[in-house]
């Protein structure tokens, strides 16, 4: 396979900016080579409206819960690819798309029913998304999942050729050990490319109530506290060190951290340049708060 595509590493707050502008108002002035554009394809939300009581989201239901009651349809299908594909360049007004993920083909979406939702975009999605990159319409394409076993399932397959991943809340501080073991060596050894979704682990490590998009256990806010002593005992922000944590890996290529409002960003970017004492590293690691193998900032 290719080296890590380097768009990857462009694409950081992409699925925040087009949940906010999907017609692509904010980019328009700009010179077309100044930004990345980034979108999914497999959901797709209809003007028309269903009754959400109906719905059966698995495990993630309640990441819609308070969502608009737009009708959901997931169609993992070549034709709904290219249908997808084409109605977001109508939308944003231009003629190519920089990356494409194929969105939530994991359990925690479709329960036992997942890996048929699997087999359904190999054969459909994956090879659009292929033919497309090839014909210059996009430029690369990847799984945006919560899971480790979809991306490890096409890594394991002899045709597509995806050019990296988008994972959320897998390689994080507070959950990392799957994604490190079975994930992260062969990503590396093929050059891909990871892009860390949700480092914050649904705003657990920061001070939030929940962690995968529900309540927090006691076990974990019991891990949140024992960081949070430590980072504060060194003078660093729980951000700062969950950001850094994350891009600490070589596989690693972006972070998206989310904003619930403007500031938020500004105290993303001040992370990601806070020095962070490898004297907090060795800490953790001595508390067996992360795994002993995961690469550190400054201690590798």
């Amino acid at each position: 396979m290719e080296g890590r595509h380097p768009l990857l590493r462009q694409c950081a707050l992409l699925r925040r900016r087009s949940r906010r502008d999907p017609h692509g108002r904010g980019a328009r002035g700009q010179p077309r080579d100044q930004y990345v554009i980034g979108t999914k394809v497999g959901r797709v939300i209809l003007d028309e409206i269903e009754d959400v009581s109906a719905r059966d989201l698995g495990e993630k239901g309640d990441v819609f819960k308070y969502g608009r009651p737009n009708k959901i349809v997931n169609d993992y299908s070549e034709d709904a690819t290219l249908r997808s594909i084409e109605d977001s360049l109508k939308r944003l007004k231009t003629d190519r798309i920089e990356i494409a993920w194929v969105h939530d083909v994991a359990q925690d979406f479709y329960g036992d029913e997942w890996l048929s939702v699997f087999e359904s975009a190999r054969k459909g999605a994956f090879k659009a998304l292929d033919r497309l990159r090839d014909e210059g319409v996009i430029k690369a394409w990847g799984l945006g999942v919560n899971r480790v076993e979809p991306i490890e399932l096409l890594l394991a397959l002899d045709g597509p050729r995806p050019d990296g991943f988008l994972l959320a809340g897998r390689y994080t501080l507070l959950d990392h050990d799957r994604a490190l073991q079975r994930l992260m060596p062969q990503v590396a050894e093929r050059g891909l490319g990871i892009v860390v979704g949700g480092p914050y682990s649904s705003g657990a490590l920061v001070g939030g109530p929940n962690f995968e998009y529900a309540p927090a256990t006691p076990a974990i806010l019991d891990r949140v506290a024992r960081i949070k002593a430590i980072a504060d005992r060194h003078g660093i922000s729980m951000k700062a060190a969950g950001l850094q944590f994350s891009l600490a890996h070589p596989a690693v290529a972006a972070v998206i951290p989310g904003a619930s409002k403007p500031g938020r960003i500004a105290e993303d970017r001040a992370a990601l340049d806070e020095v962070v004492p490898a004297d907090f590293w060795r800490e953790i690691r001595q508390a067996s708060l992360v795994n002993p193998d995961a690469p550190l900032p400054f201690l590798g």
